[in-house]
């Protein structure tokens, strides 16, 4: 990962606590799952990189879009690319041509190629039409082999011969029939397009024979007679064969239909009852023998059929079945020169076969429980005569990778923790028992509290014993800078940075990480199934630190209870159980904390008066407004107390509010000649950032949400909207970030174009020891107001525009214990897959402009203001991790008011700890703990030993003086 070397004056006058990461805390404090997302099933292959190299590396093309190279030896990323949004629709395809050193792969508009060792782009071309497939022409006697590509543009289908070299086009083959474009296919001389014809629930088969050489079209074959009812009825279309086959079943599952493409007849083969799901196994090598694998899934469990295609009469003979087999299992395919294998894996063997004869080659007996596999690629290597060894990359039930050789599993990586959507940090709960008795004290009289308190004390006294036997591990290890007391046992520690983390997937699953064990993962459940294509859609969690659970809300209903310790559901509610839900807000109640759901259009609906909420919510209406929501005169039923309706034109970009638990160490701002300015502390605002596509102009408001009074505003032109606009809060102050247009301040006639962050700060008054109109008064309300002032008092703000070098996105702000450290703008920037901290001495707007600062100034920490603000390697958190897809960063505070946990999730994990003030409160790790116990070891010895010395000179001197 490269950063620009840009080293302003400002950054080398900032103190030595701007290092984001020393070198000593690397691996000590962060942690990093790097992940590339779950296999697809078509894009998962080994491939050796150069020809004459043995090894072989496992790439994939992942459900989020990233091209992954992975070392099967260790499962460790050798590198990744990534070529679509994690949140894109459609299909990519990645292909490697055998003997070849690069990869291609297509999504969309365009095909890449990739070197395949680094990961370098080595071509790109864009096309008008989208990709629907991609195949290497695997010719025989070709040296350099060359790509195919199947797109859709308009009516018309395109199949486009590209070099493998450089991509430029070599032939083209356009035809308009109003077809659906399905696959491209090639054998040794010919090449096939597949496409379906006729209507929705009628469709047949129609192949377009394109000459390989020369893109000529030389056949057109009609296939079937309309009996396939949707694109999904078609299993597989092969490709690179000596003799490829198509395959598509009936809507029943009941019958399998098979042509060698080239040839105009079908054959069938039945299936069976209770037939869920059909899959073809088949080599991709023209040298491999014509031999492919059906794979039928049950209801019950899954069973195989080998079939042989005889190139004189093209005719498909059934060769030979393998077993019906309880539960889930998956079949790939391997080739070595002619031969073809076939590797089983089921719940527990791996079992090997080749595709001539039904005989075992190999068997091995799972060892662990890697869990039921959907679907896996293999290598087979042939040792001797009767050996072989097998290696299967396989994808679970559990979202897992795994790799299995010869039946031993040799690492798995969690892939499913790609497509987070929510994350909450959770402190580690107590025991059940000391929060069950600390419950029971709670609701009993005094008395009897303080004498069950004293027993239950006195019963702890049994543990003492062991805990004193760990005294001395854990001094030597606080000594020695290691830790001695292996304990794998979730325990709180007194720093509070030993906590838990609750992801949620967008594909149902919850994980719980622990952030004192290098991001490890606690536990992990299936929430609920997601059918192809949906997503989980969080809308809500909220941790009960008492009960040791959380509670997670989803949009269409669903609520899930889940006790943090060991992931236990203690209560689920499907989908539908209770109406949609918008969105979610955590209230107060006089039973305690919850987590109220808000439902569509902003409704709240009449709840128990006991779960009244005693705060005023902000709610989005049906047309995207906001509105304001009470429950007065200790009702539950809600009252819209104001609407906020952006101005015509402009609609809702982003939504900011801050931490309403968010601690302030002062209440005002102490400047260098020891006056103050007072902060504007108002726990009841949001940010509300509106564009307008049409001028080109961002407006951004600062609400007050108890009577929703605007108390500022701002407006930007020039702005590109449809780039995103995000926004952060903190204290008294709040940032916005777009692309726009920067006016120079040195001339006001030019501009540029460019990433922007803006700062305001919020006081109550512009003149310092001056508190406003209110001055010391102790109470007001927004909604009822005192006669002087007779509305709320608006702040006074003070604004500054800096240029980014790149965009920020996910911005958060460092979160301490006390609120005494000063903070820091968390951001992710996508251009360097890092994240970095700005901090806040950065994004003063009361820099100095145009002049140096004077003394006063420098002594209150302002400097010469300067526009552009670098990612410079220094503020970078992540320092040289490439940390991908951040969606979201959560700050939490620590016990030491140094530290703040830093949590970034979307395709890659993140978490670390930052301490935008310095570790003040703690020594570092390279604190060298043996020198200074042997300094106060050899100063107790001196003293020692000089001690007798010294009283017996003083006893002489004194007997001495009277003589």
């Amino acid at each position: 990962m490269k950063f620009p070397s840009i080293l302003s004056g400002l950054l080398l006058a900032l103190p030595t606590a701007v290092n984001a990461v020393f070198k000593d805390e690397v691996d000590h404090i962060d942690y990093h799952h790097q992940l590339v997302g779950i296999p697809q099933q078509g894009t998962t292959f080994f491939h050796r990189p150069r020809k004459t190299e043995k090894a072989s590396l496992l790439y994939t093309l992942s459900d989020v879009g990233l091209i992954g190279a992975i070392n099967p030896s260790n499962g460790e990323v050798v590198w990744r690319q990534e070529i679509a949004s994690p949140d894109a629709a459609g299909r990519s395809y990645l292909r490697a041509g055998e003997g070849q050193g690069w990869l291609c792969s297509a999504y969309g508009h365009g095909v890449q190629s990739w070197d395949a060792i680094g990961g370098r782009s080595v071509w790109t071309a864009e096309f008008a039409g989208e990709v629907k497939d991609l195949e290497i022409m695997e010719l025989t006697g070709a040296r350099a082999k060359d790509v195919l590509v199947l797109l859709e543009e308009g009516d018309s289908a395109v199949v486009r011969r590209l070099s493998g070299e450089d991509g430029r086009v070599m032939w083209e083959f356009s035809e308009t029939t109003g077809d659906i474009p399905l696959q491209v296919s090639t054998s040794v001389e010919k090449v096939f397009v597949a496409a379906l014809h006729g209507s929705p629930g009628s469709y047949s088969l129609r192949v377009t024979v394109i000459d390989s050489a020369t893109g000529a079209k030389t056949d057109d074959i009609s296939i079937g007679s309309k009996d396939i009812a949707s694109e999904k009825d078609v299993v597989y279309v092969g490709a690179n064969s000596a003799a490829p086959i198509i395959a598509w079943t009936d809507a029943a599952r009941s019958t399998l239909k098979l042509n060698v493409l080239g040839t105009k007849s079908k054959q069938e083969m039945t299936l069976g009852d209770n037939v869920r799901a059909v899959e073809i196994h088949a080599p991709h090598l023209v040298q491999s023998l014509p031999h492919f694998l059906v794979h039928t899934k049950t209801t019950t469990g899954h069973k195989a059929d080998v079939y042989h295609v005889d190139l004189k009469s093209n005719k498909i003979n059934h060769a030979y079945e393998l077993p019906h087999l309880p539960g889930e299992g998956a079949f790939s395919t391997a080739s070595i020169d002619t031969n073809v294998y076939f590797t089983r894996i089921t719940n527990d063997q791996v079992i090997v076969t080749s595709s001539v004869s039904h005989g075992v080659l190999g068997r091995w007996d799972l060892e662990g429980t890697p869990g039921s596999a959907i679907h896996a690629v293999s290598e087979v290597v042939k040792k001797t005569e009767d050996s072989y060894v097998v290696r299967t990359a396989a994808v679970t039930a559990d979202d897992d990778w795994v790799l299995i050789k010869n039946g031993e599993q040799s690492w798995a990586r969690p892939e499913g923790m790609t497509g987070g959507i929510a994350a909450v940090f959770a402190p580690i709960p107590a025991s059940e028992s000391l929060a069950q008795n600390l419950e029971m004290e709670a609701h009993s009289n005094p008395i009897e509290a303080f004498i069950h308190r004293l027993k239950r004390h006195y019963d702890s006294l049994r543990y003492l014993p062991d805990w004193l036997g760990t005294i001395p591990g854990r001094l030597m290890g606080s000594v020695l800078g290691a830790d001695l007391v292996k304990d794998s046992s979730l325990t709180r520690d007194s720093f509070g940075l030993h906590k838990l983390v609750v992801l949620a997937t967008r594909r149902g699953k919850l994980y719980c990480l622990d952030t004192g064990n290098k991001g490890q993962i606690v536990w992990s459940l299936r929430a609920y199934i997601m059918d192809e294509g949906e997503s989980w859609n969080v809308k809500g969690m909220f941790v009960e630190e008492h009960k040791g659970q959380v509670t997670v809300r989803g949009a269409s209903g669903e609520q899930l209870v889940v006790r943090l310790m060991d992931g236990n559901i203690l209560e689920a509610g499907l989908p539908g159980s209770w109406p949609p839900v918008q969105s979610t807000t955590v209230v107060t109640s006089e039973l305690g904390q919850w987590l109220l759901p808000v439902g569509i259009g902003g409704k709240v609906g009449n709840i128990p008066a006991e779960w009244q909420p005693k705060e005023r919510l902000v709610v989005r209406g049906e047309n995207g407004e906001l509105k304001g929501l009470a429950f007065p005169g200790g009702t539950a039923v809600e009252l819209e107390t104001w609407t906020f309706t952006p101005p015509a034109g402009k609609t809702i970009l982003h939504i900011a509010t801050g931490n309403p638990n968010e601690p302030v160490a002062s209440i005002g701002r102490v400047l260098g000649d020891r006056s103050v300015l007072y902060k504007y502390l108002d726990p009841n605002t949001i940010v509300v950032a509106t564009g307008d596509e049409a001028a080109s102009t961002l407006a951004v408001y600062l609400l007050e949400t108890v009577s929703g009074q605007i108390l500022h505003s701002a407006t930007y032109t020039g702005v590109d909207i449809a780039k995103p606009v995000e926004c952060a809060v903190s204290e008294n102050w709040f940032v916005c970030t777009f692309f726009g247009q920067f006016v120079l301040r040195e001339n006001k006639s030019q501009s540029i174009k460019g990433w922007q962050l803006v700062v305001h700060d919020l006081y109550e008054s512009e003149f310092a020891n001056y508190r406003g109109p209110l001055g010391d008064a102790a109470n007001f309300s927004a909604v009822d107001p005192v006669d002087s002032p007779t509305i709320p008092p608006l702040p006074y703000v003070i604004s500054q525009a800096f240029v980014l070098g790149a965009s920020m996105s996910a911005l958060a702000v460092t979160q301490t214990r006390q609120g005494i450290s000063t903070r820091q703008l968390l951001g992710y920037v996508p251009d360097t897959h890092s994240i970095i901290g700005l901090p806040r001495m950065v994004l003063e707007p009361r820099r100095v402009i145009g002049r140096d600062p004077n003394a006063q100034e420098k002594e209150e920490g302002l400097s010469k203001y300067s526009p552009a603000i670098e990612i410079d390697p220094r503020l970078v958190i992540t320092h040289e991790r490439d940390v991908l897809g951040v969606k979201e960063i959560l700050a939490e505070p620590a016990a030491l008011e140094s530290t703040s946990l830093v949590f970034a999730y979307g395709v890659d994990v993140f978490g670390t700890r930052a301490t935008p003030s310095g570790a003040f409160d703690s020594l570092g790790k390279g604190f060298n703990k043996v020198t200074l116990v042997m300094t106060v070891a050899a100063l107790g010895v001196g003293v020692a030993m000089v001690g007798p010395m010294v009283r017996k000179k003083q006893i002489d001197l004194r007997w001495g003086g009277t003589g």
